[in-house]
């Protein structure tokens, strides 16, 4: 009896039941029966598929992890690269590097070479040491280096105004530099501490305290005195995961350890002669030997050398490995013989066929503009469209003329508008009928006469011949000393009037303006109006390259790129690879030079990808270095360094507007936020960082960092529009006119702006209605707009 009346609670309204097991009771059975089988298949289902996908996912990251520690620290992989850089001229570097490089070779008396195997670390090691003072050699090395070890001084003292007591102000700058590269691995070695084992710890804590905001989190501190401190270091670094920019993994590069000048081409068995022919047109054949470093390369590709430009390959030659890390015993380096002759294990040649065209420029086809004879469809629709035009029915001020009316538009951009976007110019003097309207707006006669400056805003394309005289400065070499004092007094004067009055300019007084701004074209709104990009184009833009979609053009070379990568291909070198690049064409004057100074600066070779040779218009993101105080003016003559590429250019500085096609052209670069600084310069796939630096007068002084940022696109048709503001003050004011002086000094003058829209600070806008007097004067009807009075 007593099991009959146990407790039974209803099976829908249990503890631990789902919200659908709740509802199952609701359902008949049949239906019952069915929902339960599928709903439990389904979650059998779908946590199985879970499952498996976070299983593969951990064995795809384990497996890149793993495959690239085997590329970065195995027997096979290229020596790591270790760049000793000194925060201050007190540091002895040299003596640290002799201490790394005893430290990794058995014998003490043998040759030590930069480049170094060490069997007992079982590490490949490539030490560079940075120059202090020369601020290009660093930005070089840094663009190869693996490692980064910054070296400290404990006992150095720096200036007293210094921010840290550690760091000289050389130090500062290319640690900012370095950052804007992107930092690789970095350590900070520790030198010159106290014997006495307290003094020691507390010197190291106290260095290490105030250096540890100046490097990222992960960046460790090592002292590095004595041997078994650096043997403890070189223990450590042997199992670091190394970390590098990413804009450096995107292509294969080389850092030559050999540079030499082929004057000579010996004949052989299916060779030719190709050093004579180079020759007579001035030209040579560069060699440079190296490692083949985070990609393959491939020998139909194109090669840029790091300041002489692209070139084609004529060979790339598979050499032995001159440190190769099981050597022969008592022996870790090569001897000078056996590094001198190297052995050629494989040579590759191009395939005309497949080799990649130096094509820099656009050959343009001359009949590429001519106009062809409508089609009945784009007939019909210019008839539709004129039919439109007649049926509305608008209204005009008394006194329009027809020429004058086809220039005005309607009223529907009104709201669209604003007042300090409004009103600007381009190519002559002629208002579209899309492009200028007069607002159907009251008056309203309580307003200051502070606050009712007129203004005429224009815009332009092009820069007139007296704009361009100011832009360009005097040659540095024809001045004297006083004369650059007064050209630099002139630039801070003109970038403190712009920041204060921006696009503001006087009307010149001998010249009229109708001639002054003849190029200019006013728009009723600089935001919403139509501006073709096409339009008024030199003949000479055509020879630059552009793209349907740049976007899915980079998509398509990076998965070619890869696929050339995962890919067995004959003509392609394997990465980690000690190779010879026969690079031809190379200018005789360009390729003594890199000869000279590749004893003082490493000299790189990077693969390009598909079109990076190729011309086109480069807009990067841009801001000024908070060290540098003088102005930067547009067109100004810089030094660009973007990834492994190095040119000089003269950037043209834009406002970056996110809601509008058109941009606003700025004279000087500003502190303190980013413009667009658009250049001509060869195709690159983001993203690669830019450093801008300038040279200064003094010929033995270090060039100076002005602006850092990133490449942000490239489009040649990106309008960049020149804004000018023309300023009066109201004489006489009424309700809804106002007499206005000082804007023109003509009464043609002022006939012929007479179409353009004038607008207050306050945001009344109004139309010119007609001269006053003959000194320029003219009469302004105001109609009703929001006060910001």
């Amino acid at each position: 009896m007593g099991g009959s009346r146990v407790q039974v609670n209803k099976a829908h309204k249990t503890r631990f039941s789902s919200k659908s097991s709740r509802q199952v009771h609701k359902t008949s059975l049949p239906e019952k029966s069915r929902t339960i089988k599928s709903g439990s298949n389904v979650a059998k289902g779908a946590k199985a598929a879970r499952l498996q996908r976070n299983k593969m996912m951990r064995e795809q990251k384990r497996a890149a992890i793993l495959k690239e520690k085997r590329a970065s620290s195995g027997s096979t992989s290229p020596p790591r690269v270790v760049v000793l850089f000194g925060l201050s001229a007190s540091v002895d570097v040299n003596s640290l590097e002799n201490d790394l490089l005893t430290l990794l070779s058995s014998k003490e008396n043998e040759t030590v070479f930069s480049t170094i195997a060490s069997s007992e670390y079982k590490l490949r090691l490539t030490v560079l040491k940075a120059p202090h003072g020369d601020l290009s050699s660093c930005i070089e090395m840094v663009k190869v280096a693996d490692l980064i070890a910054f070296v400290a001084s404990a006992t150095g003292s720096c200036d007293e105004g210094t921010s840290n007591y550690y760091i000289d102000p050389f130090g500062t700058q290319c640690l900012s530099v370095f950052r804007a590269l992107g930092l690789p691995s970095s350590v900070v070695l520790i030198r010159d501490l106290p014997p006495e084992q307290k003094q020691r710890h507390e010197l190291k804590k106290i260095c290490t305290s105030t250096l540890s905001s100046e490097f990222p989190e992960d960046c460790k501190f090592y002292p590095a005195d004595t041997k078994d401190e650096l043997h403890k270091f070189m223990w450590l670094f042997k199992e670091q995961r190394l970390s590098v920019p990413h804009w450096r993994n995107q292509r294969s590069y080389l850092m030559a350890q050999k540079v030499m000048l082929m004057e000579l081409v010996p004949l052989g068995e299916g060779s030719v002669d190709l050093a004579s022919d180079e020759c007579e047109s001035g030209n040579c054949t560069l060699l440079l030997t190296g490692y083949l470093r985070a990609h393959s390369l491939s020998v139909n590709q194109l090669v840029h050398v790091s300041g002489a430009g692209d070139f084609q390959l004529s060979r790339i030659e598979i050499l032995n490995d001159p440190f190769p890390m099981n050597a022969r015993k008592g022996q870790d380096l090569m001897d000078s013989d056996d590094v001198k002759n190297e052995q050629v294990i494989r040579s590759l040649a191009p395939d005309k066929l497949k080799q990649e065209p130096l094509i820099i420029e656009n050959v343009p086809d001359p009949l590429a503009g001519e106009q062809t004879w409508p089609t009945e469809a784009e007939m019909a629709e210019a008839d539709q469209n004129q039919k439109q035009k007649r049926l509305k029915k608008r209204i005009f001020p008394r006194g329009t003329s027809e020429y004058q009316a086809a220039w005005i538009l309607d009223d529907s951009d009104v709201e669209d508008s604003d007042g300090s976007d409004d009103d600007a110019a381009g190519d002559g003097m002629v208002l579209d009928e899309n492009e200028s309207g007069c607002p159907g707006q009251e008056g309203n006669n309580n307003f200051d006469l502070d606050d009712d400056q007129a203004s005429l805003s224009l815009d332009s394309r092009d820069n007139d011949k007296q704009t361009e005289i100011d832009s360009v400065m005097m040659e540095g070499e024809s001045l004297t000393k006083e004369q650059i004092e007064q050209e630099i007094k002139k630039l801070k004067e003109a970038h403190a009037e712009d920041e204060e009055y921006p696009d503001e300019v006087d009307t010149p007084l001998d010249v009229l303006a109708r001639k002054r701004f003849a190029k200019y074209r006013g728009l009723k709104s600089f935001r919403t109006s139509s501006w073709d990009p096409k339009e008024s184009l030199p003949s000479e833009y055509a020879r630059i390259f552009s793209f349907d979609n740049f976007a899915r053009t980079q998509k398509h070379v990076l998965a070619k790129a890869l696929a050339m990568e995962q890919g067995s291909m004959d003509d392609c070198v394997p990465a980690s690879t000690y190779v010879r690049l026969h690079i031809k064409e190379v200018p005789v004057s360009v390729a003594s030079k890199l000869c000279m100074f590749a004893g003082r600066l490493p000299v790189i070779a990077c693969g390009l990808l598909q079109h990076e040779c190729k011309m086109s218009v480069l807009h990067f993101s841009i801001k000024k270095h908070d060290s540098y105080d003088a102005p930067i003016k547009s067109k100004e003559e810089l030094v660009f360094h973007v990834g492994f590429r190095q040119f000089v250019a003269r950037p043209l500085f834009s406002s970056d507007s996110m809601n509008s096609d058109k941009h606003k052209m700025e004279k000087f670069l500003h502190a303190g936020r980013f413009s667009i600084a658009s250049i001509y310069a060869p195709i690159s796939f983001h993203s690669l960082p830019l450093i801008a630096l300038k040279s200064v007068p003094d010929v033995a002084a270090s060039p100076a960092v002005v602006a850092f940022g990133s490449l942000r696109s490239v489009d040649p048709d990106r309008i960049i529009l020149k804004k000018i503001i023309l300023t009066g003050y109201p004489q006489r004011v009424s309700k809804l006119k106002a007499t206005v002086r000082y804007m023109f000094h003509n009464p043609d003058d002022v006939r012929w702006f007479k179409p353009v829209e004038v607008w207050t600070k306050c945001g009344r806008r109004g139309r010119v209605k007609e001269p006053v007097g003959t000194h320029g004067g003219d009469e302004v009807h105001f109609q009703w707009g929001p006060s910001a009075a």
